[in-house]
């Protein structure tokens, strides 16, 4: 069996599906995964953690708050000057190939961090190097790509950002010059990727065909669903469906007591729907439910009557290639999808390739849209999309992995 070491920012338990599900169905494609990432205190994905070989690399050694962020300014500004982080992630890749014989590498990174260790490790030990890039630093329409706030040093925030930005940009470009292939998640990913290398194949995210598949099970309150986060309304606008609400309820169509609407969120997201809620009056209508384990999400998405996926038009500042986990997930389990507001790109085409829902830009359309299930859901006690089923099966986790060993073994030609 070949053996590929995966070097990638976050892995399960934390929040790293990607890779995760990949090294599940990797095995039954002849490749062996070794996994190096960077430890996080997250517990997201626990059940895809199990039966991996993982190396974590801890940055912060301690649980303390205060000195915890302390070592996070540290770790960020030594980052920023020495490239510390990968530093210490190219030293564990190095004790581990003197342990393994590797065939490839593949590094699958958010951002930057850590292809720079991945390169150094592929020329070190002259293997051949596959880049995914799960998401981009152009896709966000600010400042949105950084995890969390940077210190604003003496007011000079914007500046601080702007040199991070400048330094993430053309450490990934250098990397990604040099690498073997590289994978991404959309159509547009991929055509600003090809600046940078030709050999750019586009390998969307998915869902899991074990655990996502339709059921058809009965509530007794119309259920519309978000589960994820809010990073910005620039982002993410829910205000078509909020809008839509206030319509429906103002022609008592909807009522507090048989239409809700879940939010499956984070403090931080919380706040900001809370805000946008109160501005249209549907704030009776909201439900908080918190963030729940990945392996519950199955069962959170068929218990619903829609499922709401949030972003914004892709024009101009607008975020762009967003094509994001839970929307495959969504269509998965066959429940009608409502996009707000629509990016009037990949995501509404798929929408519409897939038959899976409605990408809106108009709020009469959110409004036919959830009054037309909402009768079906009155009449049958569920809803269900008549999604074609003919077009899921390029999103399946286990026909992705085929498609990462095809790119390994031209990279292995490649190379």
């Amino acid at each position: 069996m070949k053996k590929v070491l995966i070097i990638c920012d976050l892995f399960p338990p934390a929040f790293g599906p990607r890779m995760g599900y990949l090294c599940k169905y990797l095995r039954n494609q002849g490749w062996e995964p070794v996994v190096l990432t960077e430890a996080v205190d997250e517990k997201t994905f626990t059940f895809l953690a199990e039966g991996n070989q993982v190396t974590y690399v801890n940055y912060y050694t301690t649980k303390n708050t205060f000195v915890r962020k302390i070592q996070w300014i540290c770790t960020l500004l030594l980052d920023l000057c020495f490239g510390f982080k990968d530093a210490h992630m190219y030293r564990a890749a190095q004790k581990l190939t003197k342990e393994n014989h590797f065939d490839l590498i593949l590094c699958s990174s958010y951002r930057t961090f850590p292809l720079p260790a991945a390169l150094k490790t592929a020329r070190k030990q002259n293997l051949p190097l596959v880049v995914d890039l799960r998401d981009i630093i152009e896709q966000y329409t600010g400042d949105e790509f950084i995890s969390h706030a940077l210190p604003a040093f003496c007011g000079l925030n914007k500046l601080s950002i702007s040199v991070f930005k400048r330094k993430s940009l053309r450490d990934r470009n250098r990397v990604l010059q040099q690498a073997g292939y590289i994978t991404t998640v959309s159509p547009w990913h991929v055509d600003i990727l090809k600046q940078y290398n030709p050999n750019v194949e586009l390998i969307y995210n998915g869902f899991d065909p074990e655990l996502f598949y339709p059921e058809q099970k009965k509530t007794n309150r119309f259920i519309i669903t978000y589960t994820g986060r809010l990073l910005s309304t620039a982002m993410r606008d829910p205000g078509l469906l909020l809008e839509a609400l206030a319509i429906l309820a103002a022609e008592n169509i909807f009522t507090e007591k048989d239409c809700r609407v879940y939010w499956y969120v984070d403090d931080a997201s919380r706040e900001i729907i809370t805000g946008e809620a109160k501005k249209h009056g549907v704030s009776a209508f909201m439900d908080f439910k918190g963030y729940v384990p990945a392996c519950d999400i199955p069962s959170v998405l068929n218990n619903s009557s829609v499922l709401l996926l949030l972003t914004n038009q892709a024009k101009g500042t607008g975020p762009k290639g967003i094509m994001t986990t839970k929307f495959f997930e969504a269509l998965a389990v066959e429940k009608p999808i409502l996009c707000v507001r629509s990016d009037e790109s990949c995501l509404a085409q798929t929408i519409r390739e897939t038959n899976a829902g409605l990408a809106a830009t108009e709020v009469n359309e959110v409004c036919r849209f959830l009054k037309s299930y909402y009768n079906e859901w009155k009449e049958k006690g569920y809803t269900s999309s008549p999604t074609d089923k003919n077009k899921l099966i390029r999103f399946s986790r286990e026909e992705q992995a085929k498609q990462f060993t095809q790119i390994f073994e031209k990279t292995k030609i490649h190379g």
